[in-house]
């Protein structure tokens, strides 16, 4: 069974409960040339973000990724509470340096408000760290899965859409098969008409006028430019039934259509022929423009 084609584009939600403490978890995915992890994690979780980016790694292929992860208390912030040991700590630092410079001694409020010495009661959150990292893959993997499902959802409507675009580019390129301009008596009738231009030329050598006659005799001929846009087409209808990250592929095949369209209108002898070859850019250029989108 092959894999559905899937888009760069998706959001995903997830939560878990940490003892008092929700955990959300959030996933945001928009396009990217490789894979770009951006993770931003609550204070407590920091532990967390190896494993995080080796779970991403291993599910995602393409996109620029942003994780956010945060934690907040069910039911309102905790009591506060006096840590001590730190508190202990900031006094005996303070004592070392009275006894080095002549310093008032802080203000309470002050030294309440160093980092450390009030601490916040999480009322009962769970604080053994290989749980939290437990917890928190846990919920990036179910956010991943729904992630990969929106991704995939959006890649069925591009994969409609290049469908559309694969059915307009192969209907133009018979178009041009079949243009009146490629007869043989209208390809013999423009040959005979720039032949006769170049015989003009008495300073011109035999040589070089058969070397010319040639070169706008190959130049007249669309056929292997035609049989190249069908092989693409073909192609890139092969990936899109295979699904999963083609992006890139279906990319280089977009460039290659294009320079097909270029050498089409280059060479055209006809008006009408041109016009097709420049309503091919037109499409081609829409194709590219989805294929971005493809993982």
């Amino acid at each position: 069974m092959s894999a559905a084609l899937s888009s760069m584009t998706g959001f995903a939600r997830t939560e878990r409960h940490i003892g008092g403490m929700r955990l959300q978890l959030e996933l945001k995915s928009v396009n990217g040339r490789g894979l770009d992890l951006r993770l931003r994690l609550a204070p407590g979780l920091e532990a967390a973000e190896i494993p995080l980016r080796q779970l991403l790694s291993k599910s995602l292929s393409r996109g620029s990724i942003n994780l956010t992860a945060t934690l907040t208390h069910i039911s309102g912030p905790g009591a506060v509470r006096l840590n001590e040991a730190a508190l202990a700590t900031v006094l005996a630092a303070i004592k070392t340096v009275q006894s080095e410079v002549t310093t008032e001694l802080p203000r309470p409020e002050g030294i309440l408000a160093l980092p450390g010495v009030m601490e916040l009661d999480e009322g009962g959150a769970a604080t053994d760290e290989d749980e939290r990292i437990r917890l928190v893959l846990e919920c990036a993997s179910e956010a991943i899965t729904r992630l990969q499902a929106a991704r995939r959802q959006e890649g069925a409507a591009i994969a409609a859409v290049l469908q559309g675009h694969l059915d307009t580019i192969a209907s133009l390129a018979q178009r041009a098969e079949t243009h009146p301009a490629r007869s043989r008596a209208a390809i013999a009738a423009k040959l005979d008409e720039q032949l006769v231009a170049l015989r003009q030329d008495t300073s011109l050598p035999q040589d070089r006028l058969a070397q010319e006659a040639l070169l706008l005799a190959t130049k007249a001929d669309i056929q292997e430019e035609l049989d190249r846009l069908s092989a693409h087409v073909a192609a890139a209808r092969k990936l899109i039934a295979e699904g999963g990250p083609v992006g890139r592929r279906l990319d280089f095949l977009a460039q290659e259509f294009n320079r097909e369209a270029n050498t089409l209108c280059s060479k055209a002898n006809a008006v009408d022929l041109t016009a097709i070859g420049l309503d091919l850019k037109a499409v081609i250029d829409q194709l590219r423009e989805q294929v971005q989108n493809v993982e």
